[in-house]
């Protein structure tokens, strides 16, 4: 993701707060209720909007403008960024690549701004499909109770609270109130193609349910509310169940059978609540029958391994755990003139840069390295036992220079070729954030 435009920030002040901005009716009408509040109680906090450029359809560009000039009008912050999607693929993945590669993004934003609340404009009308579609997969409680008011998002190592104050007002509502005060807005053409899901629940089913019950959006959303409050009991349900196999970002295998054996439906759902910390989405009965299955067929000491939401979920030394481990690169990072930290010397680096020494290799088994002073040369197989490090973060390409290991992930340096003073580099595993 790329910016490249953005407004100069204005001396910090009270609260800085974020508004989603796509330049459609929803997030104007938001955009629009936020300055006039602003404005009306004299508050002294910053606005920002946000957009996020899809690159999917050629009006891509022209809503980026539209935004910046809204935000010009408003005279408030702006900044977007872009996302680099591949529009060849099925529409499907494509929406829900967008969706995350959009929260991402938003989070990005408000990480380097500073902010911790971020508006987004989702309404009545929305909460209905999603309760609908949620229907249609036959979700659980989790996925029926919808969208909540507020919720904490985690992402790039950055906490927000994303708030979505207009899920208590229909389309209609905010379309009376655009009009009445002579809103502008755009419109995406892609919304009115019902050969996707989403857009049929709109255009089809809802209408015809407002006919049959002029009340059946509010009585949607209501639902979904108390939903959400059965979930909430859920949760702790699932805490209080989960002692002592809840550990951490772990399960503990054995007790979590014993649990099944006893009481599968408290099971399941310490399962599912475990897997909502992990933010990866439920999974179908059919493929948690499967786990089950897996489970109590493997063997103590045994691995597994699961592909669910785009992530792997392992079973290593009788703990079930996510694999963040996907990605990531090496850096030489240059250490402070002062720094007390061993590094590797610099002009050894550079020259060994200058002459195509520096290399990458996967790791065939037999390597060796020393890490510590007065220690022996070791296996990484020993190493990485040692350190307690699982398979799955093993993967990292090693790091030679002139022909010699000097870097493993997770373990550290070849201690022989560190210096503590002078110009030193460090050479840094940096793992890309998880999605």
């Amino acid at each position: 993701m790329a910016s490249s435009r953005k407004s100069q920030q204005s001396p910090k002040s009270e609260k800085r707060i974020a508004v989603a901005l796509s330049g459609g009716l929803d997030s104007v009408v938001l955009l629009d209720t936020v300055c006039k509040a602003q404005a009306k109680n004299q508050t002294n906090n910053q606005i920002f909007a946000f957009h996020i450029h899809h690159g999917l359809q050629k009006p891509a560009d022209d809503w980026l403008i539209f935004c910046e000039k809204l935000a010009k009008q408003y005279k408030i912050h702006f900044d977007f960024r872009l996302l680099h999607l591949n529009s060849d693929e099925e529409k499907g993945n494509i929406e829900a690549r967008a969706r995350a590669g959009r929260y991402e993004a938003l989070a990005d934003l408000c990480e380097e701004y500073g902010i911790e609340d971020l508006l987004l404009a989702h309404h009545q009308n929305d909460q209905a499909e999603t309760v609908l579609l949620q229907l249609l997969r036959g979700s659980g409680v989790a996925g029926l109770s919808g969208m909540p008011t507020s919720r904490q998002l985690e992402l790039n190592n950055h906490n927000i609270t994303l708030w979505r104050p207009l899920l208590n007002q229909s389309r209609r509502e905010l379309e009376a109130y655009a009009k009445e005060h002579k809103l502008k807005w755009i419109e995406d053409p892609s919304n009115q193609n019902t050969k996707y899901r989403r857009n049929a629940v709109r255009m089809k089913i809802i209408p015809e349910l407002a006919k049959i019950q002029p009340e059946a959006l509010a009585n949607m959303a209501r639902s979904a509310q108390l939903l959400g409050e059965a979930q909430t009991l859920l949760n702790r349900l699932a805490e209080q169940d989960g002692k002592g196999i809840l550990n951490k970002s772990q399960l503990k295998l054995e007790p979590l059978l014993v649990l099944a054996k006893e009481d599968l439906p408290a099971a399941n759902n310490v399962l599912r609540y475990w897997l909502q910390t992990q933010q990866l989405a439920m999974p179908s009965q059919e493929r948690l029958h499967a786990w089950w299955r897996d489970l109590a067929q493997v063997k103590a000491d045994a691995n597994l391994e699961w592909l669910h939401d785009e992530r792997k979920i392992y079973l290593w030394r009788g703990m079930l755990q996510v694999g963040n481990v996907e990605a990531g690169r090496w850096v030489l990072k240059t250490l402070p003139a002062n720094s007390k930290q061993l590094g590797l010397p610099a002009n050894w680096v550079k020259e060994a840069q200058d002459n195509n020494k520096i290399s990458l290799r996967e790791r065939q088994g037999s390597e060796k390295i020393q890490i510590k002073p007065k220690t022996p040369r070791k296996t990484l197989k020993n190493l990485y036992q040692e350190a307690d490090i699982p398979p799955w973060e093993r993967q990292a390409p090693l790091l030679y220079i002139n022909d010699e290991l000097i870097a493993v992930a997770g373990i550290g340096l070849s201690y022989p070729h560190l210096i503590a003073s002078g110009s030193r580099v460090l050479p840094e595993w940096v793992q890309n954030p998880v999605k």
